[in-house]
């Protein structure tokens, strides 16, 4: 299971949840990428208002972070932790790094 911000039909971001057993990323079997890409953000970091800059999964390797959605609704990913941002238009999300340790990421961008 994993979680995917995507962008609705009202150009608002939300969340939803992927289960792996069935549809397009089943368990086991090869994915498609583009690259890799290592962040990392030191606590208090805050990205404002953006759409995810392409389609890809993130992956939270250590740290905590919030996202946050135009509703007001927030969750926090932290290690082991996977999301695809796939909110690459409308009015996107917010992004916070919380807690006292460094956040470190991997973007793995897909088609």
């Amino acid at each position: 299971m994993f979680t995917r911000l995507y962008t609705g039909e009202d150009g608002q971001s939300h969340f939803e949840e992927i289960d792996m057993d069935v549809g397009q990323f089943p368990w086991g079997e090869l994915k498609t990428a583009t690259g890799i890409m290592f962040r990392k953000d030191e606590p208090g970091k805050f990205i404002d208002w953006h759409p995810a800059p392409r389609r890809q999964f993130i992956v939270t390797l250590s740290g905590l972070v919030e996202i946050g959605l135009g509703d007001g609704t927030i969750r926090q990913f932290g290690t082991g932790d996977v999301m695809l941002a796939d909110d690459t238009t409308g009015h996107g999300h917010t992004t916070l790094v919380v807690g006292d340790v460094i956040r470190i990421s991997v973007a793995i961008p897909i088609d």
